[in-house]
Formats: C-alpha cells, structure tokens, sequence
C-alpha cells in the first residue's frame, strides 16, 4: 500500500489520529515512508516532527502510546486516517485531544456516553449549585453506591412491565454507573479494555473459571 501514497515535495503525508472506539479525532502529525513503515511494524503510532526535522514516536517520552487498529487512505492517496486504541492523552497539553478550540458550535451536538462521561467529569471538577450531580459527588461513595443498588432494581421492575420502561431505567442506570465510575477514576477506556479482553475469551472456558 505505501507505493500507492502520494508523498508531497518534503517526503511526507498528513495522518489523521482518530480513537477507535469514540471516532474522536485526536490529532493531525506528518509521516514520512520510514515512519509510516515503522508505525506499521510496531503497531505504534510514529510520525515526522516538521520543526525538529526528526523521527517521533508517540508516547516515547509520555508513555501515552498510540496502539493502530487500522490505517487507510484516502480516495486519492495523498491523507491518512490512523484508528488507534491510545494509553492515555493525545496533546502535549495534557487534553484528551489536541481539537479542543471550537470554532463554531452547533445548536444540536450529538450525544454520546464519551460526551456525558467528560460533562460527569467536569461537574466533579467544579462542582456547580443545584446540579444532581453535584449532590451525589458531595455526598460521596457510599451514596452514589447506593444510588446504583437503587436503580439496578428499578431496571428489573421496568423490565418486567415493558419495553419502553426498561429502556428508561438502563437509561437511570446508566448515568449513575457513570457517575460512579467518575467518582473511583474508572475511565471508558479501561471500561473497553476489560471488556475487550473478555471477548476474546471462549464461554466455555469462562463459565469453567466462573465455577
């Protein structure tokens, strides 16, 4: 596939650094062939720094290492998209990604659990009057546990009446699961991970190890 990239007149192509699991773009750095050629065989993301003129892989010096799901091209071979699993921020800043400075904000951004996790995270950070959340973060763990004890047994009560009551309840659940997992500095990203490691495990050999 790299003998297929157009390279511009400085021997490098702009990559696109996407998380694989929330699609939020985290950075955009150059590679040259040899880095892209090492990106590939270390399964890490490294790139060409313009302004030192030199070889840079991600995470050398952080340890916030870019693990690549997949590399693709664009329709006319001269970009790249980087999917990538990370180990912890993307910007030299220390934000979870370098794209922070809106320019434009539209009146109905699209939700999602990465969203309401970092909206959940800043109302602990500072923690404004008269939110929920803010109440349950005062109160602190033993609250917020029970909160969740709460709502797993309405999620079953909800289930047992309809559909569209269950589908509220999870949704109570949900948010106090997050809640919680805020509180203890579970992140979604060692949420995938867990999960992800199951996966791949066979049911038969974990029901085993379940007994």
């Amino acid at each position: 596939m790299i003998d297929r990239l157009k390279f511009d007149e400085n021997g490098l192509i702009p990559a696109i650094v996407q998380d694989f699991y929330s699609r939020k773009v985290l950075t955009l750095a150059y590679m040259n062939r040899e880095t892209l050629q090492e990106t590939i065989d270390k399964g890490l993301t490294c790139f060409y720094s313009r302004s030192r003129q030199a070889r840079w892989l991600k995470g050398e010096t952080s340890g916030n290492f870019q693990h690549v799901v997949r590399i693709c091209a664009d329709c006319d071979y001269d970009a790249l998209v980087v999917e990538v699993v990370k180990d912890g921020p993307a910007c030299h800043t220390g934000a979870d990604s370098c794209f922070q400075n809106a320019l434009v904000e539209g009146a109905a951004p699209t939700f999602s659990i990465d969203a309401l996790y970092e909206l959940l995270t800043a109302r602990k950070a500072e923690l404004p009057e008269g939110s929920y959340t803010t109440y349950l973060f005062q109160k602190g763990l033993d609250k917020i546990l029970k909160k969740v004890g709460e709502e797993s047994t309405e999620v079953i009560i909800g289930a047992l009446k309809s559909r569209e009551e269950c589908i509220y309840e999870i949704a109570d659940l949900t948010y106090h699961l997050l809640v919680l997992m805020v509180q203890m500095g579970i992140s979604l990203e060692d949420l995938r991970k867990e999960l992800a490691s199951r996966h791949v495990i066979d049911k038969k050999v974990k029901q085993e190890t379940m007994k």
